[in-house]
């Protein structure tokens, strides 16, 4: 079972989405002729989700390269930094952005020697290799999550962690659809994640897409159903990871945690370790994006929901502490949230660490 979109990808040269904002009511396409066009993507959200905006980032400054044909080998450095900088201020608080576009300067650096030529053709392969590795360590993780999920679960959601988060299958969503292809009869709950409404626009739809049975609640409906026995397992995914184990994700996030320990439910992380930050100690760290606040004031910015003129404070994400977290789910095991820090080590002393 796979997406039957694409959520990121080359086409003709160009970087081709989905965009985002336009579901659920209409699959529509976004073809990106310049960084420039890349950046306003991610900023406006017509891409969102960590590992998608990594990849996408990737893929505009492999495109910003392209641009830069002819220059000097070191005029050529100098402007691909400049064009990373400008991707990289989009969004402060997804590290797979960040990580995405070092690993592409390393080997704008490291390759220098070869040429601008031969520089932009590996930048463009690299950035592929980051979406083709993204996919995989999906996939990776999904079969891992999978284990953790038994049939006749009822799993809630925050936000959407799916295929249209990431390069494809997805994260927390990659579990999900592990599970179901193992062929556990499970339910879907989404939270309808107010104020843009990722979880009704998008993990709704996504699921529907595959046949997954999905309902939809109001955030503030999680606590009843929870205490009524009705949900079994809690899975998101994660923006950033720091060294303790505490968690970004999108906001409401925390508010589901809470309530899953007061009602002794496991809550579950899934996130690839692009998303780890070990150089954070925790998630008091980690910067925290604010966002325009008529997203909510007003429905898809049509709907007005609010008195004219009212305070609106809009943090797009919250921390989750460490110890309201079960696990966190990789592509190189599961994880208590303690011992993630060990993933910057020596993968051969993984091993003793992984969650039983």
């Amino acid at each position: 079972m796979g997406a039957s979109f694409t959520t990121v990808g080359w086409h003709q040269g160009r970087v081709r989405l989905i965009d985002q904002r336009q579901l659920p009511d209409k699959v529509v396409y976004l073809d990106c002729a310049d960084y420039r066009d890349v950046a306003e993507a991610i900023r406006n959200l017509s891409v969102r989700g960590a590992p998608a905006i990594g990849i996408t980032a990737a893929m505009g400054l492999a495109l910003g390269a392209q641009s830069l044909a002819g220059r000097d080998p070191s005029r050529f450095q100098e402007d691909l930094t400049r064009i990373a900088d400008e991707l990289a201020a989009t969004r402060p608080t997804a590290v797979n952005l960040f990580w995405a576009l070092d690993r592409m300067k390393r080997v704008a650096s490291s390759h220098r020697h070869l040429g601008v030529d031969v520089l932009i053709r590996q930048l463009v392969d690299e950035s592929q290799a980051i979406l083709d590795e993204d996919i995989a360590m999906n996939r990776a993780m999904g079969a891992i999550g999978a284990t953790f999920i038994e049939s006749g679960d009822t799993v809630l959601t925050h936000c959407n962690a799916g295929a249209l988060a990431t390069g494809g299958y997805g994260t927390a969503l990659g579990v999900i659809r592990a599970a179901w292809e193992d062929g556990k009869k499970i339910r879907v709950i989404a939270d309808e994640t107010r104020p843009v409404l990722q979880g009704a626009r998008l993990t709704a739809w996504e699921l529907m897409q595959d046949a997954i049975p999905v309902t939809l609640i109001t955030d503030n409906m999680a606590g009843a159903l929870m205490r009524a026995g009705k949900i079994q397992r809690c899975i998101v995914g994660a923006d950033r990871i720091a060294a303790n184990g505490d968690v970004a994700n999108k906001i409401g996030t925390y508010s589901v945690a809470v309530l899953a320990h007061h009602h002794a439910i496991p809550f579950y992380v899934a996130a690839p370790t692009s998303t780890l930050d070990l150089s954070i100690p925790s998630g008091a760290h980690i910067p925290i994006e604010a966002r325009n606040p008529r997203e909510v004031t007003h429905i898809r910015d049509v709907a007005h929901v609010a008195p004219e003129g009212v305070a609106v404070d809009n943090p797009a994400f919250d921390v989750t502490p460490a110890d309201l977290i079960t696990a966190i789910i990789t592509e190189k095991g599961a994880f208590r949230p303690r011992d993630i820090h060990r993933l910057g080590g020596d993968p051969a002393s993984l091993t003793a660490y992984r969650l039983a």
